[in-house]
C-alpha cells in the first residue's frame, strides 16, 4: 500500500488536529461531523479498492505459479520419453526450458509472500477503519438525539484538497463531539499497530481451532 494512503489510514484511525476546520466547529458542528464521515467513507473506499487489486494480483500469481510447476513436471515426463527415443537433442531443450522455470519460480514465490502481507495488511486497515466509522456514527447520531430540540446548522465547510481533507477527518471530529458534549470523542487508541494484532489474535484463535479439529479427527479415526 503507498504511504500516501497508509498515512491517511492512520489519520482517521488515531485522529489529528487541522486547523482548516476549526472556524467552522462552533458554527455548524453535525455539518463538519458528516463531512469527516464522509471523509472517513473515502479513505476506506481507496483502501478496498486497494485491497481488491492486491487480491486479483494474488490470484494471478498464483495461477502462474501453478501452471510454472505444471509445465515443469509436464517437461520431466518428456525428457524420459526423449531419453528412450534417443533424442537427446529434445531432451536437453525441454532441461533448458526446466532451468528457466526454476529461475523463476523463486522469484514468483517471493511476489507471491509480498502480495500475500500486502492483503493481510489492507484486510487489516480496513477493519480498523470500519470500526473507527461505526464509532463516528455512533457518536454523530448520539449528539443528533441530545440536540434534536435545536435549531440544525446549515452551514457546510468547504471541500479542502485530497492531500489536506484527511489530516480533518478523526481529529474534527472528536473535537466538535467533546466541545459540544463535554464527553470524549470516538476512542482515540485505536492504533494501526492494535489493529494489526487484533488481526494476528483472530488468526492465531482461527489457527488452534483448525488444530483442535484435526485432532479430534484423527482421535476417532480407525
Amino acid at each position: 500500500m503507498a504511504d500516501s494512503l497508509k498515512t491517511r489510514v492512520g489519520r482517521v484511525i488515531t485522529g489529528s488536529v487541522h486547523a482548516l476546520v476549526d472556524h467552522l466547529e462552533n458554527q455548524a458542528p453535525v455539518a463538519v461531523m458528516e463531512q469527516s464521515l464522509r471523509e472517513a467513507d473515502a479513505v476506506i473506499g481507496d483502501v478496498r479498492h486497494e485491497l481488491g487489486l492486491s487480491s486479483a494480483n494474488r490470484h494471478l500469481a498464483q495461477q502462474q505459479h501453478a501452471n510454472l510447476n505444471g509445465q515443469h513436471g509436464k517437461l520431466a515426463e518428456q525428457i524420459e520419453q526423449a531419453l528412450v527415443a534417443g533424442r537427446e537433442d529434445l531432451a536437453r531443450a525441454a532441461v533448458a526450458r526446466q532451468l528457466d522455470i526454476e529461475a523463476q519460480i523463486p522469484v514468483l514465490e517471493t511476489t507471491l509472500a509480498e502480495l500475500a502481507r500486502q492483503e493481510s495488511e489492507l484486510t487489516g486497515y480496513m477493519a480498523a477503519l470500519l470500526a473507527k466509522q461505526r464509532e463516528m456514527t455512533e457518536a454523530l447520531e448520539a449528539f443528533r438525539k441530545s440536540r434534536a430540540s435545536a435549531a440544525p446548522s446549515a452551514a457546510q465547510g468547504g471541500g479542502p484538497n485530497p492531500a489536506e481533507r484527511m489530516d480533518a477527518v478523526a481529529g474534527a471530529f472528536d473535537r466538535i463531539y467533546a466541545r459540544q458534549t463535554g464527553l470524549s470523542g470516538t476512542d482515540r487508541t485505536n492504533t494501526l499497530d492494535q489493529a494489526a494484532k487484533l488481526k494476528e489474535l483472530d488468526d492465531l484463535v482461527r489457527d488452534n481451532k483448525i488444530a483442535e479439529r484435526m485432532a479430534q479427527l484423527k482421535a476417532v479415526k480407525p
